[in-house]
């Protein structure tokens, strides 16, 4: 923020410069027109000359008065123009120059990324959706159309970012939309996040579409339009806050265990997509899960999309179901090996 507030007063600093600047053509070239009685061509042409002490003999001989006059409009003049020009000159080498070559570097990275995420707007919801991101390794490209915020991204941190509006199909195209595994969305307006639904569910049918939404009937448009899902920070926050009164530890007990900086031990899904061919159409007691890795399983989601909570050891798994998993990376890691490797 303080990069973006200096580098635009160094932009005023500059822009009032030149006014000063112009200020000063106007009075020599009035000077000499009424002291010396040159024409506009004249004094317009001794005016110049005096400024860039170029070192040109005058229009004509100049009378006492006129001396004085070029004499201090060598002196004024002469500041102000040094004052210009080192002002211009840092405006564009730390500015244009500068952001060309950081905007060239993000550009070429961006081309080369695959299975990634594209997070639109940078937002508070878009901040903290980064972050979280970002804490599981994954690849983020931010799309956001404010200019200073973009200036911050580009000076204080290394994220990947196309300046832009994101309810345009360019600018999704040169975020690799057709090659993104997800997008969130979190634009202000339902209306934008509606757009951008609809045109990255055009532009890569299999994307999953995370928006956001701040109106009541709008998680419904969105969920037609191709949201995978919809989430509403207003409500969300509500529900939050009526369940800290009701059950507090709870609340602060999950938030540990999803959002813990550390990661001991967190809750993560593990996919029975490319399950060992000796688990599937076996039941969990089968797979003797907490003596074999340490790991629990605490929930699991069928093909049909219906979540069991604290599933029976006797529940057959599917090559289809999802298992949601609690313990230690190491524990949850040795879990999947074991998943996919055939006994």
């Amino acid at each position: 923020m303080l990069k973006f507030i200096n580098r635009t007063r160094l932009f005023r600093s500059m822009i009032l410069g030149i006014l000063f600047l112009a200020l000063i053509v106007f009075i020599g070239i009035l000077g000499y027109m009424l002291i010396e009685g040159y024409s506009f061509i004249d004094a317009f042409f001794m005016t110049l000359i005096t400024m860039s002490t170029v070192g040109f003999s005058e229009v004509q001989p100049l009378s006492d008065i006129g001396k004085l006059f070029t004499s201090f409009l060598i002196i004024f003049s002469f500041g102000i123009f040094a004052y210009v020009v080192s002002t211009f000159t840092r405006y564009v080498i730390d500015g244009v120059f500068k952001n060309l070559y950081i905007d060239s570097k993000v550009k070429k990275r961006i081309a080369k990324l695959r299975n990634h995420v594209i997070v639109c707007g940078y937002g508070r919801n878009g901040c903290q959706a980064l972050t979280g991101l970002i804490e599981h390794n994954e690849q983020v490209i931010i799309i956001e159309s404010n200019a200073e915020i973009v200036e911050n991204i580009r000076e204080e941190t290394d994220y990947l970012f196309i300046h832009g509006d994101a309810t345009q199909d360019d600018i999704l195209e040169l975020a690799q939309i057709d090659k993104a595994k997800a997008l969130i969305t979190t634009l202000p307006i339902d209306s934008d996040n509606l757009f951008v639904v609809l045109t990255a569910k055009e532009k890569n049918p299999a994307l999953k579409i995370i928006s956001r939404a701040s109106n009541d009937n709008s998680d419904i448009k969105l969920k037609r339009a191709g949201a995978t899902n919809v989430i509403m920070p207003d409500k969300v926050g509500g529900q939050r806050m009526a369940t800290l009164v009701v059950q507090p530890d709870i609340v602060e007990f999950v938030e540990f265990l999803l959002l813990q900086p550390s990661r001991d031990v967190s809750l993560e899904e593990v996919s029975c997509e490319n399950i060992a061919d000796y688990f599937v159409d076996r039941t969990i007691r089968e797979l003797d899960v907490r003596n074999a890795s340490g790991a629990n399983i605490v929930g699991l989601r069928t093909e049909s999309g219906e979540y069991v909570i604290n599933p029976s050891p006797d529940v057959t798994l599917s090559s289809k179901d999802q298992l949601f998993v609690i313990g230690t990376p190491e524990q949850i890691k040795k879990l999947k090996n074991i998943l996919h490797r055939n006994i």
